[in-house]
């Protein structure tokens, strides 16, 4: 409810000089949502710190500032509690005039950003020839939910997979190709290479075993950088076929379009890079290598530590790359603010390009590059997640596996309900189920912890886990059959009446979502997100609980008009909020 907070925030404002004199105008009522229902909605804790500068008891100076205090419009009388908390409880009348606002808002109440930035998020970077892991579903699901959070709000979010499709390995890639398939230099729609690894393999099998195929390797490197056409296509055709095999995976898993820029794509800028950092004085040369001395880091002797931006040979790495990224994205895509959801083993390195950056210049006070760093995904004996034969994990079979799971649940659970459903709807349910299951397992955690994959934890229909969202939201829908009811079509004048507490306690929280998102927008954890949906989910079904709760359909008018209006508007932002972490809803489980 940041409108809410913005309205008591001047009231508190006059209240303070009414109170203590003007010298007081500038004061922040450090206003807050209250941590426990029974000191309110919101609270002030403003006369805490002021106790000592003013001499007087914080709880005298509250006392004070509640007797200048208006709030009637939108709260009960304000109370004072503890040492000095002024507590802040919303009037019923309140909540429903901002319910019937946000029920005819198709955005729910959270308007577009005052200021819309341009801002890049990077996307999985795999090697290309390589299959996808376990260690690519994380920078794909955060920076997935990531962008749509902030294109929701109105920036303009450009999506860049900086793609591993340049080096020495391609010239045992392109080798291969030719060798093994050399037809593919004429046609490329019908070739079939198998399995990415497999080809992978057998390359790096070819390379280590045949001195022929090693030196044709090497001549492969030496023409692709040199520009030779039949070289090029051969990269291009592997690159393709990486590209439409990851593409494969990246629609099951409902991640949005991206644009491909790989390492390749800067190559032509690395050399003006480096130049441009010489003409600025910071490359020093240590051992035959162009260097930035970085500030702050040291190596074992406590000197400063070298980043190398071109090696002693003249090649470049990693680091030179991303510094012509991070000088392209700003310079001639006009960034203003750039997120790397990369995980934290990467720390260091970021810390070091964007030191360099700006140094350089590249990176001021006008462009914001954040590290979004995030843990490992672990198996259930808490190491990192790999196979029986201690290889990664293969991307696409944890995925497959999960849409198995769910699968094997959904027909159990099917059998136990006596219900029959066609081949179609079971196919779509247990996919939606298991693809969802497993993004937000990744999501509901806080990105910067590792987490434990457990299919049985992220497919149980109870506690913080997608089937649990799914379930509240089909669940509604099945109000909606069962009384015959389409609750789009209730129209928008209908008064919102909330008298019961598990009412008002939905109706406060289905306000709360536009704070969500405003926090989220700033420190890009999603997993905010989900607790918000999570703890929705068990409002509503609070409220519709047989005991606790209130009947809906069974209720007399105007209550049961109001009731559904707080259906569908929980089912709406069920779905709203679930599309943002890239989840699909569904009508019936």
């Amino acid at each position: 409810m940041k409108e809410t907070l913005e309205q008591l925030k001047p009231q508190f404002e006059q209240a303070l000089v009414a109170a203590l004199g003007a010298e007081y105008a500038e004061v922040d009522p450090i206003l807050v949502s209250a941590s426990n229902p029974k000191f309110g909605d919101y609270q002030a804790n403003v006369a805490l710190p002021l106790a000592k500068q003013i001499g007087k008891p914080p709880r005298a100076i509250a006392e004070q500032i509640v007797a200048k205090l208006d709030v009637s419009d939108i709260c009960e009388t304000p109370t004072v509690a503890g040492p000095g908390f002024i507590n802040l409880t919303l009037k019923p009348a309140y909540l429903e005039a901002q319910l019937q606002k946000i029920n005819t808002d198709p955005r729910l109440g959270i308007t577009p950003v005052q200021h819309p930035q341009k801002i890049i998020v990077d996307y999985p970077s795999p090697n290309i020839a390589k299959e996808m892991h376990v260690g690519h579903l994380r920078p794909a699901v955060i920076g997935d939910c990531i962008s749509r959070i902030l294109e929701f709000i109105g920036h303009d979010v450009v999506r860049l997979s900086h793609v591993g499709d340049w080096g020495t390995p391609f010239g045992m890639l392109i080798a291969y190709l030719q060798k093994a398939y050399p037809e593919a230099l004429t046609t490329t729609e019908n070739l079939d290479l198998g399995d990415l690894s497999s080809f992978y393999r057998q390359a790096k099998k070819e390379f280590d075993t045949d001195e022929e195929f090693k030196e044709a390797a090497r001549q492969a490197v030496v023409q692709l950088q040199a520009g030779e056409e039949k070289t090029i296509l051969a990269w291009k055709i592997v690159c393709q076929l990486s590209s439409r095999a990851y593409r494969v995976i990246y629609d099951l898993m409902g991640i949005s379009p991206f644009i491909e820029r790989g390492e390749s794509f800067y190559n032509a800028l690395l050399a003006e890079t480096i130049e441009e950092l010489e003409a600025k004085g910071l490359v020093e040369i240590d051992a035959g290598a162009k260097c930035v001395f970085l500030e702050g880091f040291t190596n074992k002797e406590g000197k400063p530590l070298p980043l190398i931006v071109q090696k002693s040979d003249g090649g470049y790495n990693y680091a030179t790359t991303d510094l012509a990224a991070i000088r392209y994205r700003v310079n001639v895509d006009k960034a203003q603010r750039v997120i790397y959801p990369v995980g934290a083993e990467q720390t260091n390195h970021f810390a070091q390009i964007f030191q360099v950056g700006k140094r350089a210049g590249w990176i001021t006070d006008d462009v914001e590059f954040f590290h979004a760093p995030f843990g490992l995904v672990l198996g259930e004996d808490g190491a990192k997640l790999k196979t029986r034969s201690g290889e990664a994990v293969r991307l696409k079979d944890l995925l497959n596996e999960a849409i198995a799971h769910a699968r094997k649940d959904l027909e159990s659970r099917l059998k136990e309900e006596g219900r029959e459903e066609t081949e179609e709807f079971i196919n779509h349910v247990a996919q939606v189920i298991g693809i969802s299951a497993v993004k937000y397992a990744d999501l509901s955690q806080n990105r910067n912890s590792n987490y434990v994959f457990s299919y049985d934890k992220m497919l149980a229909l109870q506690g913080n886990t997608a089937p649990y969202m799914l379930y509240a939201y089909a669940r509604i829908q099945g109000i909606s059959r069962k009384g015959g009811i389409d609750l789009e079509q209730l129209g928008d004048n209908i008064k919102i009446v909330l008298q019961h507490e598990t009412e008002l306690v939905l109706a406060k929280h289905l306000l709360q979502l536009d704070e969500v998102i405003s926090t989220i927008e700033a420190d890009l954890l999603p997993n905010r997100l989900c607790e918000y949906l999570f703890q929705l989910s068990q409002k509503f079904n609070q409220f519709y609980d047989r005991d606790r709760g209130v009947p809906v359909l069974s209720a007399e008018e105007p209550q049961r008009t109001s009731r559904l209006v707080l259906c569908n508007l929980t089912a709406r932002t069920l779905k709203l909020g679930l599309s943002l972490l890239g989840i699909p809803v569904l009508e019936r489980m």
